[in-house]
């Protein structure tokens, strides 16, 4: 059936919760449903008195613009009641009505962790990150992460020098690459076969409580997530607190220990890890020695490299 801009009128509906839109989006079969829908028509499907109520054909303008420039930019979006939305999102009690995403979406068939960590971190734990990322790459296991500064973007680099898809996810629109000076691995992960991924629409700039609502995303999408290093305030203890909440397994390596919040983690019973071998051992895969012993020239250098691009950052 087509829904039409359904899917986009109800991410722009107001002051509703992402489970309330997908509550919508599961009830819902076109927009002309959604175009009739009065104010207490609404408040009715989910529930609860809303505080404010915008016209639809107010929403259904803002949805157009949003179909205009996602054509514009290359920029597709796939629904939580699609087929190829993302399976182990779909689990989660509140998992996003709608999915931007440049490049592609992750292999559904195939494992991926989460890679994640403060965004100033020592050069051990830096060290860890591009060696396990790299290390999961090798095995064709996929790392998601933030594009953060910081452990998140040399994840994503190790994943990309061991040849994996390496698939970022923004709180930002997926137009709207944050940091700034991120945006020549933003293509690096495209170019590769990865994709660029948010809940938020096209244009939508960063804003700080779009973070932790992303993390969500982040540790749902995978069968575990690893923090690599996290101090006591840290973002990350947030994408490990979802990872908890969703059932997936949680690790911290061995080279983040001195920071609080890994060491807290660890004491509260994550298992502490050194090596992309112990997750593959996790998982019951057999690591391909071959593959890996064959691409280790090069990893001094993209490594070097990695840790110039952070230091020079910081």
């Amino acid at each position: 059936m087509d829904r039409g801009l359904l899917d986009l009128m109800i991410i722009r509906i107001p002051d509703i919760k992402p489970a309330e839109r997908g509550k919508l989006c599961r009830k819902l079969m076109g927009e002309d449903d959604l175009v009739r829908m009065s104010g207490p028509d609404l408040e009715a499907l989910l529930g609860r008195p809303l505080k404010r109520y915008t016209a639809m054909d107010e929403v259904r303008r803002d949805a157009e613009r949003d179909a205009a420039n996602a054509a514009k930019r290359g920029i597709r979006w796939v629904s939580l009641v699609s087929a190829s939305y993302p399976p182990l999102l779909r689990e989660i009690y509140d998992p996003p009505a709608l999915l931007f995403y440049r490049g592609a979406l992750p292999d559904a068939d195939k494992p991926a962790a989460a890679i994640v960590g403060t965004r100033k971190p020592g050069a051990a734990a830096l060290k860890a990150a591009f060696d396990i990322g790299r290390g999961l790459g090798l095995q064709g296991i996929s790392v998601v992460s933030g594009l953060a500064l910081g452990i998140d973007a040399t994840a994503h680099r190790g994943n990309l020098e061991g040849g994996a898809k390496t698939y970022a996810v923004l709180g930002s629109g997926v137009d709207e690459i944050y940091p700034s000076s991120n945006r020549p691995l933003a293509r690096r992960i495209l170019e590769g076969g990865g994709g660029i991924l948010s809940e938020y629409p096209p244009g939508t700039e960063p804003r700080k409580w779009h973070f932790p609502a992303r993390n969500r995303i982040i540790s749902a999408m995978v069968r575990g997530t690893l923090i690599v290093e996290a101090p006591a305030a840290s973002g990350a203890l947030i994408t490990a607190r979802f990872a908890l909440e969703h059932g997936r397994d949680l690790w911290v390596s061995s080279a983040g220990l001195g920071a609080e919040g890994t060491a807290r983690l660890a004491g509260e019973g994550a298992k502490i890890i050194s090596f992309a071998s112990d997750i593959l051992r996790e998982w019951g895969i057999e690591e391909k020695v071959e593959q890996a012993e064959a691409c280790g020239a090069s990893t001094g250098r993209a490594l070097a490299d990695s840790l110039a691009r952070q230091l020079a950052i910081t």
